[in-house]
């Protein structure tokens, strides 16, 4: 299927939804409602067709009832724990810089710039558990270290979370990978 930039899609194996910002090559970038950007593969996307599903003869020449024994039906053919492992495939880039999340620093202090790229982080990071995705990269550069003190304050303040440094081949020294322990209960 050939996708656009802009175009509305939905996750096959997942209940994530999106507006594509980004595609290079097969890998396609998705910016969901939830301000994640997910990078997928186009194999795992599919476009959402706006106009079928608001049309008022979606289902004008079929009775509710065979729709009903149709969905019935295709329930049996589908296995229920086949595509559990591919959201652990989802990872969650979050840019801490500055110049990533306001436009202008002029006026701010210090510790201003500071709680803020915190209170994203901790945004992200809440908005990753409630969406049970198990992992999370937080790019906050090198710099003095002071960032990287406070997330993993941050990070330690939550139980069942593990981080260690990101893959310093595509990151360097300025990352934190954040690893989210997931119960078994859903």
């Amino acid at each position: 299927m050939k996708f656009k930039i802009n175009d509305k899609v939905s996750v096959l194996d997942d209940d994530i939804n999106g507006i594509i910002s980004c595609i290079r090559g097969s890998e396609i970038t998705v910016a969901t409602s939830t301000g994640f950007d997910l990078v997928f593969d186009s194999s795992e996307l599919v476009k959402i067709n706006e106009n079928l599903m608001s049309s008022n003869t979606l289902f004008s020449k079929t009775s509710i009832n065979n729709v009903l024994i149709e969905k019935d039906s295709n329930k049996k053919q589908i296995p229920s724990k086949l595509f559990f492992n591919d959201r652990n495939k989802s990872v969650i880039e979050v840019d801490l810089h500055l110049n990533q999340l306001i436009k202008n620093t002029r006026g701010m202090q210090n510790h201003e710039m500071l709680n803020l790229q915190l209170e994203t982080a901790k945004w992200h990071l809440e908005a990753a558990i409630k969406q049970r995705i198990q992992r999370i990269i937080f790019i906050h550069g090198v710099g003095e270290g002071v960032l990287k003190i406070e997330l993993e304050y941050l990070f330690n303040r939550y139980d069942g979370i593990k981080y260690y440094d990101a893959n310093y081949q595509k990151y360097g020294q300025g990352a934190t990978e954040v690893y989210i322990l997931q119960s078994k209960t859903t």
